[in-house]
């Protein structure tokens, strides 16, 4: 027997058993959803809004609490002063920021690859993870959410999901996005010798503007 014999053969021997019919697959998938709240892990929180919170902040996220849209310039503004950073952000061009008084910050709606800060809206929020739901389009750009070092997000309170397959429901039959981004806590990684480095892959600070509530 060659070498490549013994090669394939040993390929052979290792391979795992063939895997079950396609059918028998999706009835074991549809038998875990007959009943979710069985195999769905139970918040700590009784109320939605404070379970999301604890889930982000245990990540790093910080909050601040908004009792509507109108607010937001004001946040924004207090949020750069207590980071010392200048009176200026990029800003998504939706419709429902730029409609908002920005007469005291600087906004421009280019993402530069040094961004400072940003500010953007979410879709949802995801409370067993504490993750926001970010879609791209002509009106969300998608570096808005990965390149400023610091990525401010309005987040609606009513807008809130319990789990991650409750975002997957209400998205079935709609209209897929370019790009779906799940944004839990800001960036970081432990790869170098298992030492933390923040913003290595995107946004090193983020902090939700809650809405509501």
């Amino acid at each position: 027997m060659s070498a490549r014999d013994r090669i394939l053969a040993a390929i052979r021997a290792a391979r795992p058993a063939p895997l079950p019919p396609a059918e028998a697959i999706a009835a074991e998938a549809a038998a875990l959803l007959d009943a979710p709240e069985s195999v769905r892990p139970r918040p700590v929180e009784a109320v939605l809004a404070a379970e999301f919170v604890r889930k982000a902040s245990a990540l790093g996220t910080s909050f601040d609490h908004l009792p509507d849209r109108a607010a937001i310039p004001l946040a924004v503004k207090r949020y750069l002063d207590t980071h010392g950073l200048p009176p200026a952000l990029a800003l998504q061009p939706a419709p429902a920021l730029a409609a908002l008084d920005w007469t005291d910050i600087d906004t421009h709606d280019a993402v530069a690859p040094d961004q400072t800060a940003a500010l953007g809206l979410a879709l949802w929020g995801i409370a067993e993870t504490g993750s926001l739901v970010i879609h791209s389009g002509a009106d969300a750009p998608i570096l808005l959410s990965f390149l400023p070092l610091h990525h401010i997000v309005v987040l609606e309170e009513r807008s809130l999901l319990p789990h991650l397959e409750d975002y997957a429901a209400r998205m079935a039959g709609q209209p897929q996005p370019r790009n779906a981004i799940l944004i839990t806590g800001p960036s970081g990684t432990t790869d170098i010798e298992g030492s933390y480095v923040r913003g290595a892959h995107g946004p090193g600070f983020l902090h939700i503007l809650m809405i509501g509530g």
